[in-house]
């Protein structure tokens, strides 16, 4: 089943945005989801995915309304806000790359990958916005890349037994023994449980790094969001510390997500 807006750990075009940037926002997030959506698709076979992903690539090249009216959208929302298309075009790259090469071999891999599939939401956000101090998304990218991560912790199992993808990184798994199989058992193993927090400190890393971002950019009201979205983060990875996520799905419940995502924001 597809994802929408409301099924994201972290709110997608939040009210403390400006309300003119929020259509540009949706129009994004919901080219992002299309294109996504593709890359999951159980029906398509893998050369279809990478030939419709291509396809949406020339259109947002070409400007035409025709055939994927998400593509459309943004298209006319870039032109609007005068953003580049050069985020949408990163995202797509990363959505090809989980359809050619669904195993991850280590953590520069990862974040090689989260600079395609995560850091281009944050630095669209910056610029729809109004840019960030000295020019540097360093904070913007860390946060980002922390909360893809975050979100594969999550799906561990799901990205083996629905997509036949693995964002553990190999090299680890293998120093602890560590099999793909491991992933879909019933609980953690204390081996995968050790590579699995060997992934969260990394996370943890991130969230230090992203940790002036509220400060560095110019928007308040976006500065005020990347405050409520990292409270939310380190909360989130707290949870996943303590729970096992191939037992249960570990989430924030949204009551508990929002208070911190308020006190984020309101301390940002």
């Amino acid at each position: 089943m597809a994802k929408g807006a409301g099924d994201e750990n972290f709110p997608v075009a939040s009210k403390l945005l400006p309300a003119w940037s929020r259509p540009h926002v949706k129009a994004f997030y919901a080219f992002a989801r299309a294109a996504d959506d593709v890359a999951d698709d159980p029906d398509l076979t893998p050369a279809a995915k990478l030939q419709t992903l291509d396809a949406m690539n020339m259109q947002i090249d070409a400007g035409v309304a025709h055939p994927y009216a998400e593509v459309d959208n943004l298209v006319q929302s870039l032109n609007e806000s005068s953003v580049t298309p050069q985020h949408a075009r990163e995202l797509l790259s990363a959505f090809m790359r989980d359809v050619e090469s669904p195993r991850t071999q280590d953590w520069v891999g990862l974040m090689a990958y989260c600079r395609l599939s995560a850091a281009p939401v944050g630095r669209y956000l910056i610029d729809l916005l109004g840019g960030i101090e000295g020019d540097d998304p360093a904070a913007s990218d860390a946060l980002c890349s922390a909360l893809q991560i975050l979100n594969h912790l999550q799906d561990v199992r799901s990205d083996l037994e629905r997509l036949d993808r693995v964002y553990v990184p190999a090299n680890w798994m293998m120093v602890h023994g560590v099999s793909v199989e491991d992933l879909c058992a019933d609980r953690c193993s204390p081996e995968l449980r050790a590579v699995l927090n060997l992934m969260l400190d990394g996370v943890e890393g991130l969230l230090v790094a992203a940790k002036p971002l509220p400060r560095q950019i110019r928007s308040k009201a976006l500065a005020r969001e990347a405050g409520g979205v990292l409270a939310v983060a380190w909360r989130l990875a707290r949870a996943l510390r303590r729970q096992d996520p191939l037992a249960e799905r570990v989430e924030l419940p949204r009551m508990v997500m929002g208070a911190w995502f308020l006190w984020g924001a309101l301390t940002a």
